[in-house]
Parts: structure tokens; C-alpha cells; sequence
């Protein structure tokens, strides 16, 4: 294995552990020592689980590991002395997989730093940023915050500093809706579908007659809800006691605009897809399944329990990739939210088992199994194909690697589907497929189907709005090419021609409006032309933000209001770029945020109490609230009351 496929190894096991808190294998332990004459040491101690470890302070080039970094933020009159000390067995190795000489400690170390405080009390913050690291797997990067509260007594205290608490409003019911429509989809599969009547048959002709045999198979129905459902809540709520809202937070945020989870799920749904097209089969072990398969032939609930775990095993190859996409398209919402898409999907997945056994007459009107079910397989595996782009462009476009910008992203969808189309007519045959000698009424109103949604999408090439669709394309302004783009909407309360603007260089508004992405500079310009203030709370991931821009935004009476009427800033809240230091923000725990997007974020929970996104704000230039704040709604006439009330307020106001 080369080196790239080693580390690309590494990093996917660390996402694949992700729940894991680095919390739980180093331990944090803080304390202060009055030395005399107002010097204290302040101590931060770690204790690190067998088997793991934590690197050393390096400093290491591109590509080696994560040092550990230990940042001293003290209050006027505070000063530091001497150099930071550490206590600990260092052990250094060449690492064939960084290919270079690398330093760590295992079991414990302690980091310490003398500070001299001038008066009768003050404050010190000290934050170490580290990544927990054992054989096989690495922990995401994380961080611990200490707040030492040194007093003229000598005594001290240090506490972990309190993370903000995260919230958000966004709905879920598209995403219970989605995972419902999945579960019924996995049914279809070559891998379920002809499970569905020898289970039913097994339990109606079990002993007790067809009474009991239905409340056997309404068991089994619940327990394989509690089978897909059950794990993932007790993870997320684990992690949630553990780490605090913060915590899971953070790992929701790192999964959905992170480039490194982004281009594992993208790489992963690439697999899968593969599979579904016949090229290999992905398989739970064999001795895993055999296990589960005999306890399932006790009776009782025991056996009934095993019976769905083998179902949960058997159909992993098909419904693998569909609980990654329900899973993963639902971290964007609350903490609960993965957990009810993923009940949601197992209560569709289940419910043919439950419904055929209380009316084994419906069995008769079932299609027999056949070579059209690997037809459903390959199907799904195109479906999968256009999907885990929408992964490789939340990278590309949170980081601006220019790598697929809308109209690369849309000739490959269109390729995708073309290709699905000739598939269903039987132009295209892949190595399981049956033959076929004539082509089915279902096959050919499918096929229109997709040939129509090919045909709808190539107007995008060329710059057409595909509102439709929004959610999923990258923005309109990422497309080189737009017929009429000479032609798109000049606010006349936009800044002059030339005249520069913070990071509008790489950030665009949508619709060829014209604006702002810093908030101080938007201020300043509205208080000029004595305009209101429209913040939009936005992301480059943001599915509906995109559909807010195409599909509400691009209404003419919105357009000519915001236009003409406000002043606007977008502010990126997933954006990775680091800004000069001159342009960071401590929080109010000390922790000092680099990025755009995390100065953004924690500007909109400080002042809004939300992380949520789209999420719409107007203001005037000294910042006070006009109306109540806006979220995600489709409703054009609803959004231009909003913009109507707010010019209202802006007026009356004056």
C-alpha cells in the first residue's frame, strides 16, 4: 500500500470513530501554585488512556501530524515568565506513514507556564489544542479551554471554560419525508425484496395459528426500528451527555462543511455505487452472519430479535449507502434530527412486514422475484453516483478550489442520467443484469421520465435558473458562462464601481445583486446612503439557502426591493478562510476565532442565539432590530412582507 492510500486509510478510520471523543481517552486536569511575591504556576495535566497517545509541540511541515498547542491569554497585569515547561516521557520515531521523525507521549504530561501577576486578582486563560492518536486511528483535532482565576490570597480555581450553547430552527420534515421515501426504496432492493414473503410465511405458520404469528411479526417489525434507530440515538446522546451541545455541535458542523468527511463520503458513495453496478459486492462477514442466522431459529423474542439483526446484516450491501445518505443530509439540523430521519426510515422499511402479516392475502398480489430487481440495484447505484457529488462540491466550494464549479457539476449529472435512461431502455447491460426481450410499459415511462429531467437540465449549461434543483447545484455564481449575464439587476445603493469590498473576491451574490460580506463595512455604507439592512446568515452547504436564492430571491418584487431598498451583507457562516489576524474575534471564553466562517457563526449565536441557516436579519446602521427575524419559507408573498415591514419600521423610525 503507498504512502497516499496509508494516510488516506488513517483519516477515514478517524471518521468512521468520530463519536469517539478525544475527551474520553485524555483526561484534563488543571491546578495553580501560589510560588511567592504574586508568581503562580499554572499547570495543565493530561491523563492519557493505555494504548494512546498525544504529539508532541513539533513544530511539523505539510503532511506531518497535529502538534500540540498550548496557548497562554492572560488579562492586563498578568506577564508571562520564562518558557512553557513540560513534563513528560517524550518518545521519538521515524512514522513511515508521515514519513518523517515524529514526537509523542504516552500515559501522562503535564504543560506548565509561570505567570506574575501585578495586583489582587486577575484572569488567565490557557487553551491546548491536541489530537489523541492510537495504532490504527486518530481522533478528530480538538481543543480544552481553562480559565484560572488567580486571587491575592494565593488561592486559585480553574474550570473548564463554558462553551455557548447552539440552536437552530430548521425543519425536518423534508428530511422525514426523504427517509421515509428511502425506506420504501430499500425495499426494492435485490438484498430485501425477497426476504419480505419467507419471513412473513415463517411467522404466520409458527405455533399459535395466525394471531400469534402476527404479533410475532409485529416484534420483528419493532425490532428492526430499534435496530437502526437505537445505536445512532445512543450515540449522539452519549456524545451530547460526555461533551455538552457544544460538543455535538461541533461534530455535526465538521461533518457537513469540513473538506476531509466531505471527500470520504464522496469517495464512499463512489464505492457503493460501483457495487450497485455489479463491478463487486459488499458484504457483512460471513461468520457474523451464520452467527446471528442460528440464534434466530430459538424461539421466543430471542429468536425474533436475531431474525431482524440477520435481515439489518444481510441487506447492509443495499441499504448501506441509503442510511448514509438519510444519516448524513440530517447532521445539518439538530442534535435529534439524525435520530427521527433514521426512525422514519426504518418505520417505512419495516412496515411491509407488519402490513403483510396482518394481510397475508396481499402476498398473492406481489411481483415474483427476478432480474429486475438488480435492475432497482443498478438504478440506485446511478442515483448514488449523483448524489455523492453534492459532497465533493461542499468542499469545493467551502475551501474555493474552483473544481466543479456549476456547469462541470451539471454535465456530470447530466452524463449520470442520460446514462440511466439508456439503461431502463435496455441500451446499457451490466454483468448481473437478465436479459431482455422486450421493453415493459414501466421500464419506458421511467425512461421518458429521466430523459425529460435530462432534457429540463441542459438549459443550465448555459446559465438557466433550474430552480427546481437549487438545493443541490453549486451556485449560478460559480458558472463561467451565462447568456444576458451583462444584463443581471445594478442596485443603485450598491457600492461604487471599483471601490473594494472584503472578500469579494471569492464571495458573490446571487441573482447579480450587488452588496456586502462584511457587516462593519455594510454599516458604514448604509448609514451613507441612509438605507436599511438586510443580513443574510448563509453557507456555501446550505441546501436552502440556495433554494431561497432561485426560487424566492429571483421573484421580481423581492429583486427590485432589494435592489433598490436595502443595503445587503451576506455572511458566510461554513466558509474556511483565514483572515489576517487583524480581522480575528475572541470570544468572550477567550478562544480566539481565525476563520470567516467561525466568526460568523459565533457573531449570529451571540447576538441572534442561532446557527441556523438561511436565516434573514433587518437592521438599521446602528443595529437595532427592525422586525422579526426570517427564516427558511418558500412563500414569495410571505418574504416581501418581511422586506415591506421592515422598510416600514426603517421609516418610522427616523
Amino acid at each position: 500500500m503507498n504512502k497516499f492510500l496509508q494516510r488516506l486509510l488513517l483519516v477515514a478510520m478517524a471518521v468512521v470513530t468520530f463519536t469517539a471523543s478525544a475527551q474520553e481517552v485524555v483526561k484534563w486536569t488543571s491546578e495553580s501554585k501560589e510560588l511567592g511575591d504574586g508568581l503562580y504556576r499554572l499547570e495543565l495535566r493530561a491523563n492519557i488512556e493505555n494504548g494512546w497517545h498525544v504529539y508532541d509541540m513539533g513544530p511539523y511541515e505539510l503532511g506531518g501530524p497535529v502538534a500540540t498547542e498550548v496557548k497562554l491569554e492572560p488579562q492586563a497585569g498578568v506577564t508571562p515568565e520564562g518558557e512553557l515547561q513540560i513534563e513528560g516521557e517524550l518518545v521519538r520515531v521515524y512514522d513511515d506513514i508521515y514519513e518523517m521523525e515524529i514526537g509523542y507521549y504516552e500515559k501522562a504530561v503535564t504543560f506548565a507556564q509561570e505567570v506574575r501577576v501585578a495586583g489582587d486578582a486577575a484572569t488567565v486563560k490557557m487553551t491546548v489544542d491536541y489530537m489523541a492518536c492510537n495504532e490504527g486511528t486518530c481522533l478528530p483535532p480538538t481543543d480544552q479551554e481553562f480559565v484560572f482565576e488567580l486571587k491575592g490570597d494565593g488561592s486559585a480555581a480553574a474550570e473548564v471554560a463554558p462553551a455557548a450553547e447552539q440552536k437552530g430552527d430548521a425543519s425536518i420534515w423534508g428530511y422525514i419525508i426523504e427517509a421515509v421515501l428511502w425506506g420504501f426504496a430499500a425495499l426494492l432492493t435485490p438484498c430485501v425484496f425477497p426476504m419480505v414473503p419467507m419471513t412473513v410465511s415463517y411467522f404466520l405458520k409458527g405455533e399459535g395459528g395466525a394471531a400469534m404469528g402476527r404479533v410475532r411479526a409485529s416484534l420483528y417489525g419493532f425490532f428492526i426500528v430499534a435496530l437502526y434507530t437505537l445505536p445512532i440515538a445512543a450515540i449522539i446522546i452519549i456524545t451530547r451527555v460526555v461533551g455538552g451541545d457544544a460538543v455535538t455541535a461541533d461534530i455535526f458542523n465538521w461533518l457537513a462543511t469540513h473538506w476531509l468527511p466531505n471527500i470520504i463520503f464522496f469517495l464512499v458513495f463512489m464505492v457503493f455505487a460501483a457495487s450497485f453496478f455489479g463491478a463487486f459486492e459488499i458484504t457483512m462477514p460471513s461468520w457474523l452472519v451464520n452467527k446471528t442466522d442460528e440464534k434466530a431459529d430459538t424461539k421466543g423474542l430471542g429468536g425474533i430479535f436475531f431474525l431482524a439483526l440477520t435481515l439489518v446484516l444481510v441487506s447492509f450491501s443495499c441499504t448501506g449507502p441509503i442510511v448514509g445518505s438519510v444519516l448524513i443530509k440530517s447532521t445539518s439540523g439538530e442534535f435529534w434530527t439524525p435520530i427521527v430521519t433514521m426512525l422514519a426510515f426504518s418505520l417505512a422499511f419495516a412496515l411491509p412486514f407488519t402490513l403483510l402479516a396482518l394481510f397475508p392475502s396481499l402476498l398473492k398480489n406481489m411481483p415474483k422475484s427476478g432480474g429486475w430487481l438488480n435492475s432497482v440495484k443498478v438504478v440506485i447505484g446511478f442515483i448514488e453516483v449523483a448524489l455523492g457529488m453534492k459532497f465533493l462540491s461542499v468542499a469545493d466550494q467551502t475551501y474555493h478550489w474552483g473544481l466543479l464549479d456549476r456547469e462541470v457539476y451539471l454535465a456530470i449529472w447530466i452524463v449520470v442520467f442520460a446514462l440511466m435512461g439508456l439503461y431502463l431502455l435496455g441500451k446499457l447491460k451490466f454483468s448481473h443484469d437478465s436479459d431482455m426481450p422486450y421493453l415493459g410499459v414501466g421500464r419506458l415511462a421511467l425512461s421518458i421520465v429521466v430523459f425529460s429531467f435530462v432534457v429540463y437540465m441542459i438549459p443550465g449549461m448555459w446559465g438557466a435558473p433550474l430552480k427546481a434543483l437549487s438545493g443541490y447545484l453549486p451556485p449560478l455564481t460559480s458558472q463561467d458562462f451565462v447568456i444576458g449575464q451583462g444584463t443581471a439587476v445594478a442596485a443603485p445603493n450598491a457600492p461604487a464601481t471599483g471601490e473594494q469590498r472584503k472578500y469579494a473576491d471569492f464571495l458573490h451574490l446571487p441573482n447579480g445583486l450587488n452588496g456586502f460580506f462584511d457587516l462593519k463595512e455594510a454599516e458604514a455604507y448604509a448609514a451613507k446612503v441612509d438605507k436599511p439592512i438586510f443580513i443574510d446568515f448563509t453557507g456555501h452547504g446550505c441546501v436552502n439557502c440556495r433554494e431561497m436564492e432561485q426560487r424566492v430571491w429571483s421573484d421580481p418584487q423581492v429583486m427590485q426591493i432589494l435592489a433598490n431598498e436595502y443595503v445587503i451583507v451576506a455572511l458566510y457562516m461554513d466558509d474556511k478562510t483565514v483572515l489576517p489576524e487583524s480581522d480575528w474575534v475572541v470570544t468572550d471564553s477567550g478562544k480566539t476565532l481565525k476563520s470567516l466562517g467561525k466568526i460568523n457563526s459565533h457573531y449570529a449565536l451571540k447576538n441572534y442565539g442561532v446557527n441556523a441557516q438561511p436565516y434573514y436579519i433587518l437592521k438599521n446602521a446602528e443595529g437595532e432590530m427592525l422586525v422579526d427575524p426570517h427564516g427558511y419559507d418558500l412563500e414569495v408573498a410571505n418574504f416581501v412582507k418581511f422586506l415591506q415591514d421592515g422598510i416600514a419600521a426603517y421609516k418610522a423610525g427616523k
